[in-house]
């Protein structure tokens, strides 16, 4: 909470038992699609047994509570995307990525939401596939958006996110008011090797696009929400030509999971408290202590309720309305 007010993360992820992410080993093993063991739902095999799961998760919540972080929408940890395996087996990994996210939810329902996983192809002519497994997220799990990758195949072959490869997915998620979640995977680029998880440009990139590009204008209800504070700032004044000279105010959003203090800082300032959603990814990248306070680097509830420079209503805005204006189900909880 924030003083009396529910604090809602846009951006965490799940925890998984070892035995759930085993199945991968074994599908990529045989090179054939399997039965995603969470199909049916509660499974008995030892180690992915609900208690295991609630066991794999119940630290998540209590970081959560020492954090000051009532709701999270829970979305696919970019490590557990692999959209670099065999094309014929990414919708089976894909179905069960998703399982293990309702299975967090299901166990806790009060403190998450669930985001789906769609099982994107690069070499693919569309995003046409993928809008069956929206359709059983939404109607079997209630999940209230969906998360893409801007390269999923991580070799920079994908199209741009302002291209007709998308607008298959674009359609139905404006037509299902669903908004969607850009977060980057991993890179098989070889040059990113030195760089650990160097995937986060790809976020920068794609809020690129998809201001130059006529994506909104094709899709004017459509919104979406760049992961990691945009990954990037503008190093252009505003009104140069190298900006995208259009109102995006309706339509792209940027989460504050950002822990330079510097960086975040000017994050908001040139996104706009309007455009700005709480988010942490708490527990994730940013677990290490700040040297200053102990306190660790996603405990973003006090930094941002210390910045000078944004009003309390910006504040309740950023920790609440903003993020409940995009997916109200994160309130209703």
């Amino acid at each position: 909470m924030y003083n009396g007010v529910k604090v809602l993360d846009v951006h965490a992820h799940p925890r998984v038992t070892v035995a759930s992410d085993a199945f991968l080993t074994r599908m990529l093993g045989v090179n054939a699609p399997a039965p995603p063991p969470l199909a049916n739902g509660s499974s008995q095999q030892p180690g992915l047994t609900d208690d295991d799961f609630r066991e794999a998760i119940e630290p998540h919540v209590r970081y959560m509570d020492q954090l000051n972080i009532d709701v999270q929408l829970l979305g696919p940890g970019p490590t557990r995307w692999m959209g670099f395996i065999e094309p014929h087996l990414i919708p089976t990994w894909t179905r069960h990525v998703n399982d293990t996210i309702h299975k967090q939810v299901e166990l806790f329902p009060t403190r998450f939401v669930g985001a789906a996983q769609v099982p994107m192809i690069s070499e693919a002519p569309d995003l046409s596939s993928c809008l069956s497994e929206v359709d059983r997220c939404v109607g079997e799990y209630g999940f209230v958006a969906v998360y893409v990758s801007p390269d999923p195949a991580g070799h920079r072959t994908t199209p741009a996110m302002h291209e007709a490869y998308w607008f298959p997915l674009y359609e139905k998620c404006q037509a299902m008011g669903l908004p969607i979640i850009v977060h980057g995977t991993n890179t098989q680029d070889p040059r990113h090797r030195i760089i650990p998880l160097g995937y986060f440009m790809e976020e920068y990139w794609a809020s690129q696009f998809l201001a130059h590009g006529d994506v909104f204008e094709r899709f004017p209800e459509l919104q979406v929400v760049i992961s990691h504070c945009g990954a990037g700032l503008h190093r252009h004044p505003p009104g140069d030509r190298h900006l995208a000279q259009k109102d995006l105010s309706r339509n792209l959003f940027y989460d504050t999971s950002a822990y330079d203090l510097i960086f975040l800082e000017a994050g908001l300032k040139q996104h706009g408290v309007a455009q700005s959603l709480f988010g942490t990814e708490a527990p994730g990248s940013g677990g290490a202590p700040r040297p200053d306070t102990g306190r660790p680097h996603d405990d973003l509830v006090p930094v941002i309720a210390g910045f000078g420079f944004l009003s309390e209503d910006d504040k309740i805005a950023i920790f609440n309305r903003n993020p409940a204006k995009l997916f109200p189900r994160l309130a209703e909880v």
